[in-house]
């Protein structure tokens, strides 16, 4: 293709040339890296001032203690019991319920505990923050007084009940396929990943090929090279434009998360810690269905004129995008199901759909081999009905040309 070199390079250094462009790259692959080292600085830092304040005993400032109040008519339990559950609470002892409640209402105490019985008890709280646990302790605490009460009754040694009650039981969990729970998540993302990199760039691709046919700068484009070769440069650019991209910032979260690890919640491990099979399947196909539909949007962004009718033109991809978006996510929970394996075969989805498959379950190596070969031979047989396309939209002017047109034209041309 005559002139492609030039053309590739040029879109390409458009891209790292714009300082939008590369700021917004190194800046969300800093921040990334910057979160998961965090925790580790974190723990850096508090080991040194646990260093220093090692030997000497430290006191509780009952001022720093929070308020909270209770009513126990019965007296159950032990205020010494329930102390151990809040260490960082002190109690006032109330004499009735609606002491309790008042001392809330006026927020002289962050919550109060009226008990009913060994196993009822009211909780009174004025504004209840999410990290509010109190209720979910006390119920632990009036747990372990029934229990009490219970040993006391039968005559049963406490501490015997308990040892039987919390045995440890040690258990060696062996997944022989995949971990549905853990790989979930990072399929997820994954999948919302790809969706969004095709749409963007995509659109950035249709976007620019319309901005040079209305200024008509594509008609000094294309005398100097061919429409396939401008077609195949700017799509191709815009693919390695984005997997830079992406894949930097990808490359600095799961590389820093690798790094600290141990210092980070084991709920990250479900969003980043990802097998290296299920990250060369999603490069394969995730790669292979931007090629594919990055071909679509170059063609219909030369169908327009203007950017105000490209959204109207490129609906139809979009539908597509969407409707194979929502089918996949669904699609996630039941991999094995008929639905998802004949989307893992039509390349319009198996980008998304067999990606997930084999992060979910088990799928045969001819069978991601087939999807494969299927998915490429369709860019390739898109690149080129692309640059027809293309090539006999890039002069035309005035009202966008219908997709159905287009191709009748081309039946014409055959």
């Amino acid at each position: 293709m005559k002139n492609f070199k030039t053309i590739f390079k040029f879109e390409l250094d458009n891209y790292f040339k714009s300082k939008s462009y590369m700021l917004l790259t190194i800046i969300i692959a800093l921040i990334a890296a910057t979160l998961m080292f965090v925790p580790r600085i974190i723990d850096s830092v508090k080991g040194e001032d646990d260093s220093k304040d090692s030997g000497v005993e430290s006191e509780v400032n009952e001022e720093d203690l929070r308020n909270m109040a209770i009513y126990n008519p019965e007296g159950l339990g032990d205020m010494e019991m329930l102390a151990g559950y809040f260490s960082d609470a002190k109690f006032t002892e109330c004499t009735s319920a609606e002491e309790v409640k008042k001392l809330v209402e006026d927020e002289k105490a962050e919550g109060g505990f009226v008990i009913k019985s060994s196993t009822e008890f009211d909780f009174y709280v004025f504004n209840k923050s999410m990290d509010n646990d109190d209720m979910e302790v006390f119920t632990e605490y009036m747990r372990m007084v029934v229990k009490m009460e219970y040993c006391e009754a039968n005559n049963l040694n406490l501490e015997e009940y308990l040892a039987v009650e919390y045995a440890e039981i040690n258990v060696n969990e062996n997944i022989l396929g995949k971990d549905g729970m853990q790989n979930y998540w990072y399929c997820y993302i994954l999948v919302i990943l790809v969706f969004m990199v095709i749409i963007a760039y995509g659109t950035t691709i249709a976007s620019g090929i319309t901005n040079e046919k209305s200024n008509r700068s594509i008609e000094i484009l294309v005398t100097s090279t061919s429409t396939t070769a401008l077609l195949f440069g700017k799509v191709l650019a815009g693919v390695v434009a984005a997997v830079f991209q992406f894949g930097l910032i990808g490359a600095a979260s799961i590389g820093s998360y690798q790094l600290n690890k141990d210092y980070l919640p084991n709920m990250l491990g479900m969003f980043l810690d990802i097998p290296g099979e299920v990250l060369l399947t999603f490069a394969i196909f995730g790669i292979g269905g931007f090629l594919f539909y990055a071909f679509m949007y170059g063609a219909l962004g030369a169908l327009v004129s203007k950017i105000e009718d490209l959204n109207k033109t490129a609906g139809s991809a979009q539908m597509i995008i969407m409707i194979v978006y929502m089918v996949t996510l669904f699609g996630i929970m039941d991999p094995d199901s008929i639905l998802m394996k004949i989307c893992s075969y039509l390349p319009i989805s198996s980008y998304s759909a067999m990606f997930a498959r084999v992060a979910m379950g088990s799928v045969a190596m001819w069978e991601i081999v087939l999807s494969a070969v299927l998915l490429y031979a369709s860019v390739i047989g898109m690149g080129i009905l692309g640059g027809k396309i293309f090539r006999n939209s890039t002069l035309r002017y005035g009202n966008p040309i219908k997709l159905s047109n287009a191709l009748k034209n081309l039946k014409k041309e055959d």
